[in-house]
């Protein structure tokens, strides 16, 4: 049973079942041409909020050899998929007009799709010059993730899509995530199952 805190944003209550802290382990198996890479992994996620209707994302993890070498970080934004309106804020630092949208859980509920679920938008930044921006569906405890842009820095490893698949499962947040890098087809790349810490 998925738990709802009092006092969040009504438009973050579909997304709610993933706040908090999260840590686990996982294995990372992917293939370049001839060689297979298997490495297995410790990653700790936090889903947070500030009040504002979204969701924030970090993730850190960290190889789980002799040395515990650090190996990726990510941060960003999940929220539910709308046109913007004047209530909302922005661009840059410009304040909405009253009243918000989306204030009450009626309201949201309207933002339903045709499959049940609530179609959603996550922007996710990488150090190391790439930025996804994944559209998708919540429905209950899972989402279903695809990359509609993928950015990358002149700096950055050839890297062009990617879909992810999480789902709360026997109170465990499992996730799946298949790139299309380094010249590959879109491919699976990683699977994680973290357990609630905090």
């Amino acid at each position: 049973m998925i738990e709802i805190p009092s006092g969040l944003p009504p438009e973050i209550v579909p997304l709610s079942w993933l706040l908090g802290v999260w840590e686990g382990t996982g294995v990372i198996d992917y293939t370049v041409g001839d060689e297979k890479k298997t490495y297995e992994f410790g990653q700790r996620v936090s889903f947070s909020h500030d009040g504002l209707p979204y969701l924030n994302y970090s993730s850190y993890s960290w190889l789980l050899d002799e040395k515990t070498t650090p190996l990726v970080t990510e941060m960003g934004y999940w929220r539910l998929s709308r046109p913007a309106v004047d209530g909302d804020p922005g661009p840059g630092m410009l304040p909405g007009a009253d009243p918000r949208p989306y204030a009450s859980t009626e309201a949201v509920e309207g933002l339903r799709n045709a499959g049940d679920g609530f179609d959603i938008e996550v922007s996710l930044l990488h150090p190391g010059g790439v930025d996804e921006l994944y559209i998708g569906q919540v429905k209950a405890a899972r989402i279903d993730l695809a990359t509609d842009a993928v950015m990358r820095s002149h700096s950055a490893k050839e890297y062009s899509a990617a879909t992810r698949i999480y789902g709360l499962v026997a109170g465990h947040l499992l996730w799946a995530w298949d790139i299309a890098a380094l010249g590959q087809d879109l491919r699976t790349h990683a699977s994680a199952r973290l357990a609630k810490t905090d």
